[in-house]
């Protein structure tokens, strides 16, 4: 999830919010399944014209992620609308962690609950969402006849699957997050952020002035799977079959990437004594001045800070020789949720080429929709979004874009790390 700062630019995609409302309510086909244990009775995706009648006059219950401010005025003043004009009233419920959601379906589910759920939608991917699909949560096989899906890579590895997990039309993308090194270009140089090494060996340059949040943190379990990769070279041999965190490959690896960590603790922030509880804590660490460089995975927010004063101008971002990590995140249906059709609209909108631009203009926040697919319109207005020059392009953060491991592993490298470098 990234951390914007500021809706400036809402409006400016209204006009093709408007306008492109007969072009994105085109009708798909294929199938549905409300689930293996029923849930309510709702029209199939694929009759979207039966969908936007059952969901008339329904409110959905969206349980995401609230710690947002700006993303939490995006939903209000341009998801909310769009939604109301289809006839849907959006009923965001603002969580701290996503777990809170499943944690919910899934209580329900265990009381025999197979119908009228609380949870009509959920922002949500990762372990999570494996978490639902074991416990057979969600309900699946909807999200590519959506109609907007035309606009989405279905086959990218990254779309059609979630941390390892197939995705089976379980779940519709919505938002795209690459990580990037953030830094204060007046403390660091290129060759500072070439490689990993380089970042470790200006860190013990200048002690205190680098840090991340100690895992499970969403962001700082990311910066130590960027650590892991470069230790071990990439992600592939952590890729290859069932992921098992009893081999050998994924002993080694951690073994290896926590020795390393613990090399380099002395130079972190307050000497490694105590880590960021959030990404929070470290954005404002920076904004501080306390530190210079921290990972993020949510690089298109960074430009709106610098221009709000909250950065420094010379603020820039950098991915590491060893590349950078990009997943999806998405929207999931819960099987026995109350108003199916309502959630269908949601996940349909959330797609549409036009409230993706407004997120991009509005959040910095990259689309999940494949942008060269859309109507030329909507494509001249995303080429046409000014870039930071503390940003990096997307094609710059997409050249060498790594894939997320399975759950099972991030699991298992945050409780490793907790054991082995945190505790120690």
């Amino acid at each position: 999830m990234t951390r914007p700062t500021r809706l400036s630019h809402r409006f400016r995609a209204a006009g093709l919010l408007t306008g492109l409302v007969t072009a994105l309510s085109l009708t798909a086909c294929g199938s549905d399944d409300a689930g293996s244990d029923g849930g309510a009775v709702t029209a199939a995706a694929a009759d979207w014209d039966a969908v936007l009648a059952e969901a008339d006059g329904q409110s959905v219950n969206w349980y995401m992620y609230g710690g947002d401010d700006l993303l939490n005025t995006f939903v209000d003043d341009v998801v909310a609308p769009r939604l109301a004009d289809l006839g849907v009233t959006l009923n965001q419920v603002r969580i701290d962690d996503t777990a809170e959601a499943v944690n919910k379906v899934l209580g329900e589910k265990q009381a025999g609950r197979e119908s009228g759920g609380s949870v009509d939608a959920i922002w949500i991917n990762g372990e999570n969402f494996a978490t639902g699909v074991q416990a057979d949560l969600w309900r699946c096989g909807w999200s590519e006849d959506l109609p907007n899906a035309q606009y989405v890579d279905l086959d990218a590895p990254e779309v059609a699957t979630d941390f390892g997990t197939p995705v089976n039309g379980c779940e519709a993308a919505w938002q795209q997050a690459n990580s990037a090194l953030v830094y204060d270009s007046a403390e660091l140089d290129d060759a500072d952020v070439e490689s990993l090494d380089a970042l470790f060996a200006w860190a013990e340059s200048n002690p205190g002035r680098f840090t991340y949040p100690a895992p499970p943190d969403f962001f700082g379990s990311m910066a130590v799977r960027t650590m892991l990769y470069d230790t071990i070279g990439g992600p592939d041999a952590l890729l290859e079959g069932e992921p098992d965190t009893a081999s050998d490959a994924f002993t080694d690896a951690t073994t290896q990437t926590f020795e390393r960590l613990n090399a380099i603790e002395s130079s972190l922030w307050r000497g490694g004594d105590t880590y960021p509880q959030s990404q929070d804590d470290v954005e404002k660490l920076y904004a501080d001045g306390e530190i210079s460089a921290f990972f993020t995975y949510g690089p298109g927010a960074v430009g709106p800070k610098v221009a709000d004063g909250l950065y420094p101008d010379t603020t820039r971002e950098a991915v590491l020789d060893i590349g950078n990590i990009s997943n999806v995140s998405f929207l999931t249906i819960p099987a026995n949720a109350e108003h199916q059709a309502a959630a269908l609209v949601l996940a349909n909108v959330l797609q549409e080429p036009a409230v993706q631009l407004a997120l991009f203009e509005a959040n910095g926040i990259y689309p999940a929709i494949d942008v060269a697919t859309t109507p030329q319109d909507v494509q001249d207005a995303f080429a046409a979004v000014t870039v930071s020059e503390s940003v990096l392009p997307l094609d710059a953060l997409l050249a060498d874009a790594q894939p997320e491991l399975a759950g099972d592993y991030i699991s298992a490298i945050e409780d490793g790390w907790v054991a082995e470098v945190q505790q120690k």
